[in-house]
C-alpha cells in the first residue's frame, strides 16, 4: 500500500472545509493539475493533510494576485528545489564517503612506507663492518 493512500483520510467535503473552498473548486484544481488527492478503487477522492496544506498555499497564492497557471509554476518549481535539495544531500553524503575512503587510503598508504623505510642509523654499523673486511 502506498504512503499517500494511508494518509489520504478526507473526503472531497471535509478537504473543501479545511481548506476553506468549494468541492467544486478542488475538482477544478484536480483537473489543472495542481493538485492529484489519491483514488480509492471505487473512484473516491480521498485527501491528505500534504494536500490540504497544498491547497492553503494555492489559496494563498491566488489572493497575492497569481493566476492558476503562475500557481501552477511555482508548485513545480518548489517540488524542484526539493528534489534538488534531496539531490545535493545524497552528493554531500557520497562525498563524505569518498573523502573518508581517501583518507584511510592515504592513512595506509603512509603506514606502508614505515615497513620499507630503512633508516640509516641502522644501516650504519653494518656498512662500516663491510668496509673493514
Amino acid at each position: 500500500m502506498s504512503e499517500k493512500r494511508h494518509a489520504a483520510v478526507f473526503v472531497i467535503s471535509v478537504a473543501a472545509e479545511l481548506s476553506g473552498m468549494h468541492p467544486q473548486t478542488l475538482r477544478i484544481y484536480e483537473r489543472k493539475g495542481l493538485i492529484d488527492p489519491y483514488r480509492t478503487p471505487g473512484g473516491t477522492r480521498r485527501y491528505s493533510q500534504d494536500d490540504i496544506d497544498r491547497l492553503n498555499l494555492i489559496q494563498e497564492l491566488t489572493a497575492k494576485g497569481l493566476n492558476l497557471e503562475g500557481v501552477k509554476q511555482v508548485l513545480q518549481l518548489q517540488n524542484e528545489v526539493l528534489r534538488l535539495r534531496d539531490e545535493v544531500s545524497d552528493l554531500r553524503q557520497d562525498m563524505e564517503r569518498h573523502r573518508q575512503e581517501t583518507e584511510r587510503l592515504i592513512e595506509q598508504t603512509h603506514r606502508s612506507y614505515r615497513h620499507e623505510i630503512v633508516l640509516r642509523s641502522d644501516l650504519l654499523p653494518q656498512t662500516q663492518r663491510d668496509q673493514r673486511r
